[in-house]
Formats: structure tokens, sequence, C-alpha cells
């Protein structure tokens, strides 16, 4: 009773702004679909705006609680329900081809990130955040991480707000860049599955495309990549984990405890995509074309809203003022991360041969 007092006020504030942008996010301005953008960067702008205009609702204790609730508990949620999206099988079967490409782009961004915030002085957190949000998968990468590094809000605020700046140029610029430079359609679709980040933009960019292409297949070639590439969620967590456990032990942090801070949400995340796995080997029947068709399209949406629903918790316990102040570094680092990226797919693919291939 006492907990539904304290969070149910907060909790049901940012369900309903989540609500508002997940719908604004179906919208189309003429061309331009708003779906582009992403419901969770909606979310945490309308979040930033709340607070900004109303910060005595946003502080008030019946209200903070559940923002705080949201903002912690309900993203390691999200985490967990997106791994029944996630068919280990399909992936390995797929994903296989464009692994070198993904562990490479992945290398070069935590590489950048990791120079950058020693070279630039950047704050690691946020720069440990915007590393992983650029190599991995945008916002997941950064709900799974934020917990880990027990990264504050104006932390992954600033992060998120870094990452979708050039999630959204990619989406718009790669189809013709890819066309223009001469990549095959399978070339295009991992380009588009290792370079850009949030699933929504993945799958913009490869429609695009397929228009470009005058061909189908781009866009499932893409995601699956893009699948691929968020199981590198798993090891980048556990890796930081122990990192943050060896640096406490050595500087003698009282009070620690590496069960505290181990990311057991991801071991539910992996749990759930076995579950997936093992239904997708299962002889055809109601119960298996139900589960892929029902309940893993439910449990993508799920995952979606509770990642808006977190986003705008995180959006109303940031100084939006703060955070524009202190942008321009960040901003810096995403652009490289973005670049070297964007060159080391393009590289690897040329090495690896995938670059004029067709699907």
């Amino acid at each position: 009773m006492i907990f539904l007092k304290k969070n149910i006020p907060g909790i049901l504030m940012c369900a309903v702004i989540a609500g508002i942008a997940t719908f604004l996010a179906t919208l189309k301005i003429g061309d331009f679909s708003v779906e582009l953008i992403g419901a969770p960067v909606l979310a945490i702008l309308m979040g930033m705006i709340i607070s900004l205009a109303a910060p005595n609702i946003t502080k008030h204790e019946k209200i903070a609680g559940g923002i705080k609730f949201t903002s912690k508990k309900i993203l390691q949620w999200a985490v967990i329900i997106l791994g029944f999206t996630l068919d280990l099988g399909m992936i390995a079967r797929v994903g296989a081809k464009s692994l070198p490409v993904i562990v490479c782009t992945i290398s070069i961004s935590l590489i950048v990130s990791f120079l950058l915030m020693k070279l630039m002085k950047i704050d690691p957190k946020t720069a440990c955040l915007i590393g992983v949000g650029s190599s991995i998968c945008g916002g997941s990468a950064i709900a799974a991480t934020a917990p880990v590094i027990d990264a504050d809000d104006e932390d992954v605020a600033q992060s998120i707000s870094v990452i979708f700046l050039f999630n959204i140029l990619a989406a718009l610029i790669f189809p013709a860049f890819g066309h223009a430079i001469g990549l095959g359609t399978e070339g295009f679709a991992v380009f588009a599955g290792t370079a850009v980040n949030d699933t929504s933009s993945v799958t913009a960019a490869a429609s695009t495309a397929e228009n470009l292409y005058h061909t189908s297949g781009i866009l499932s070639a893409a995601v699956t990549v893009k699948l691929t590439r968020t199981l590198a969620i798993i090891p980048i967590t556990l890796v930081l984990a122990f990192h943050r456990a060896r640096k406490a032990k050595t500087s003698g942090e009282s009070g620690f405890s590496f069960r505290k801070i181990f990311p057991w949400f991801i071991l539910w995340f992996v749990g759930a995509a076995i579950v997936t796995t093992l239904v997708g080997v299962l002889p055809e029947s109601g119960f298996t074309a139900a589960y892929s068709g029902a309940f893993v399209p439910a449990m993508k949406w799920l995952a979606k809203f509770f990642i808006a629903m977190a986003m705008c918790a995180i959006g109303l316990s940031t100084n939006i003022v703060e955070l524009v102040r202190k942008g321009g570094k960040p901003i810096i680092l995403g652009f490289c991360c973005w670049c070297s990226i964007t060159a080391v797919s393009i590289g690897m693919q040329l090495a690896t041969g995938i670059f004029y291939t067709n699907i």
C-alpha cells in the first residue's frame, strides 16, 4: 500500500506521456514519418519540457518516487522484455556473416569514446553511454548499461540526445550515400544494420534503400544484423560490471557489494531470448503460430513503450538548460563515434567481400 501511494502517481504520469509520445510517433507530416524520431526520444523531450515549465510538479513528493522508479526499474524491465523479440537461432544463421563487421564497429566506437574521454576530459559515464549507444543499439544499450555503471538521469539524457542526433542523420543520409558509393543490396543491409542505431531508424533507412535499389529483402536483412548487434549488450554489461567491481575493490570503496551492481536483469534478458529460440524450433502448431504472430510483436511493442516511459522519467528529472550548456563535448564525441563506425563498416565490408554482394 505504501509502495502504491508513493509511486503510482509518478508511474502513471510517465505512462500517459509515453502513450502520447507513442501515438505521435505513428503520425506522418507530409512525406516525413515521425516514427523516424521515435517514441523514446519524443518522450524524453516532452519530459524535459515539462520539467522546465513546471519543476514543482516533478519534484512533488507524490510524483518524484514514481518517476525515480520508472527511470530505474521499468528501464530494466524494458531490456528483459526485449529478450522475447530475439530468436538466437535465426540470428546465428542469418547474422553470422556480418559478425566481423559488427565486432569491428563496436570495438572502434568504444576505443574512440575512451580516447576522447581522456583527451577532452568528458565525464566517464557519459562517454561510456555514448560509446555503447553508438556501437550497439542506441537507447536499448544505454538502458542496459546505465544501471550497471550507476549513471544518473542527466548522463542518460545527454547520451540519448547525442545518439538521437546522429541516428536521425544516418537514417536520412545513408540510403543515398550507400547507393552512390556502389554498395550492393546485401552490403547496404549490413551497413544499415551496423552503422544506424535505433531499430526504427534502421527500418527507415532500409525501406528507403529498397526504393532506391528497386528490390526487396534489404529491410529484413538489415533488421537481422541490427538484432545480432543487440546481443552485444550481454558481454558489454558484464564486462562493465566486473570493471566497476575491480575498481571499487582497488579504491577500497566501503559498503560495496558486487552482488548489488551485477546486472541480474541481463540474465532474465538472456532467459527470455532462450524461450523465444526454443519455441522457434518446436514443431509448427497453433501455440508456436500464436507465439510468433501475436506474443513476440506484443513484447516488442511493450519493450518500446517501457523504454518510452523510462525516457520520459529521465526527461522529467533533467535540467534541459544545463544539458544544452554541457552539450558541446558529448556531441563531438558522438560525431567521432558515428564517423568511425561508418568508415569501419565500409572498410570491413570491402575486406570481407560483402560490399558488392546482393541479396
